[in-house]
């Protein structure tokens, strides 16, 4: 166990306090440190431009792979794809951003049955209904359009498919509403 004779301190706790120490070691270091920085400063300073230029390394290469990703995932969305011949009733609406399969097929089964069920509509809400597809159909040649001169702006591709999203919305609650849900 313990030695009762022993003086050795397990814990500062354990040392005396009123002690003083024999003498001040502080002047000593200050002044050692004191010569020794204008030393130090230059090498902590390139250190930290060299971690500068390595935090601006990193940054740009999370940005790269952002475009990259975006570029990816918009693949779908292939600029210079024609969507048929271009004629007269097709050049207004004409986009180089193809949607797909899945989108147009249920975007059909939707638009089939639209003017059923806008009847079905009180008037006033069918009003709103078709302004509210007027404006979207507005915004999706417009942003087409746009596309057109800038097919590579990734801002206008994400508002265009936000509208195509929008656009799926108001018909999706049309159709609910003509089922006998709930209003819209």
């Amino acid at each position: 166990m313990s030695n009762p004779t022993d003086n050795t301190a397990r814990s500062l706790r354990e040392l005396p306090r009123d002690i003083q120490p024999p003498r001040d070691l502080w002047p000593g270091i200050e002044a050692q440190l004191q010569a020794q920085a204008p030393a130090r400063k230059p090498a902590a300073q390139s250190k930290w431009a060299r971690s500068r230029k390595w935090q601006a390394l990193a940054a740009a290469a999370v940005i790269a792979a952002l475009a990259v990703g975006i570029w990816i995932g918009r693949a779908g969305y292939l600029p210079g794809r024609a969507q048929g011949p271009l004629t007269a009733s097709n050049s207004a609406v004409r986009s180089p951003y193809i949607m797909g399969a899945r989108y147009n097929n249920d975007r059909a089964l939707l638009m089939k049955d639209l003017q059923a069920k806008l009847a079905a509509l009180p008037p006033d809400t069918r009003a709103k209904v078709i302004a509210s597809l007027q404006t979207i159909h507005d915004s999706m040649r417009d942003l087409q359009a746009a596309l057109g001169r800038d097919p590579s702006n990734a801002l206008l591709q994400e508002l265009l498919v936000n509208t195509y999203q929008d656009e799926m919305r108001v018909l999706t609650a049309v159709n609910e509403a003509g089922n006998g849900a709930e209003g819209i």
